[in-house]
């Protein structure tokens, strides 16, 4: 009676899917900024016990693409409709319901089981919730409609068991207590780049791409040397800023949090480099791991 399969939370951009993924896994794997865009790789977060196996995927937000990088960034949100067992649609009380509607109608026409999770409940009052909450039961007709606060965990902890019970029987697809599918290095750059998302602005933070170069464990200390893309030139002298401030305080930052996430001290050094309009170059986007 073992019960396992992939649950997809899918919505627009900024809505707090990545926030619910990290509460529902219970650590932190999907950086959150409060900018649209942050999420662009498909990042499964794994729920293991003797009883089931959930896998979550995040996912980008839907969009209208505008150069290559977010095309394939909808196909990965597009993927998810062919090989998920339940879909989380999450949206919140701010938003345009009509948004990217044509999308989500081909997210009502799929025969997956749904729950539709409207987040930040904690910027509305009752009456106009209510409103919502009748509202979205007529869009998607069958799926149950759930008020949450991701960041809050309100109401959170009633969504598992609503999957489990929908859940196919099945065996694991990961050995026991795997949390994500990803390696280290995927999380070292997804650090790197939350900061500057945070610490950057324009069109800056979603010009940038990370590699890891070099990877040293050592005894009590990782040794870590990246480098950030830019697609522009004019945008490596912002990122790197006056005498290299900019850089350092990214660095300084995404330091502090990788020795919480590998519990162990790391040495960080950060170079700039351009790769030239990368968002819109087949090779480069397969070199980043975009494409196969």
């Amino acid at each position: 009676m073992h019960k396992s399969g992939f649950v997809s939370i899918l919505g627009n951009p900024n809505v707090g899917k990545s926030t619910l993924m990290n509460r529902l896994v219970g650590e932190r794997l999907s950086i959150v900024t409060s900018k649209a865009q942050t999420t662009r790789h498909r990042i499964f977060g794994i729920v293991d016990t003797p009883d089931y196996q959930i896998v979550y995927s995040d996912t980008p937000g839907i969009l209208a693409p505008a150069y290559e990088l977010q095309r394939t960034m909808l196909k990965a949100v597009e993927q998810t409709l062919e090989d998920s067992d339940f879909l989380l649609y999450i949206t919140d009380v701010v938003e345009n319901p009509a948004k990217h509607a044509e999308f989500f109608a081909t997210i009502a026409k799929s025969p997956i089981p749904k729950l539709v999770l409207i987040n930040k409940i904690d910027l509305t009052d009752q009456h106009t919730l209510e409103g919502l909450v009748a509202q979205w039961a007529e869009r998607l007709p069958g799926a149950e409609v759930l008020p949450i606060s991701a960041l809050h965990s309100f109401g959170v902890e009633l969504i598992q068991p609503k999957i489990i019970s929908l859940l196919p029987e099945g065996e694991k697809y990961f050995p026991p207590d795997t949390l994500t599918d990803r390696p280290v290095r995927f999380f070292v750059t997804e650090i790197i780049r939350e900061k500057i998302l945070l610490y950057t602005h324009q069109e800056v933070p979603y010009s940038v791409e990370i590699s890891v170069s070099d990877y040293r464990e050592e005894r009590g200390i990782d040794r870590i040397e990246a480098v950030i893309y830019v697609a522009r030139d004019s945008q490596r002298g912002i990122l790197i800023g006056h005498g290299g401030r900019m850089l350092k305080r990214i660095g300084i930052e995404a330091r502090k949090d990788l020795e919480r996430f590998l519990q162990k001290h790391v040495y960080l050094g950060l170079t700039v480099q351009v790769a030239d309009n990368w968002r819109d170059d087949p090779d480069q986007l397969k070199r980043f791991g975009y494409t196969e």
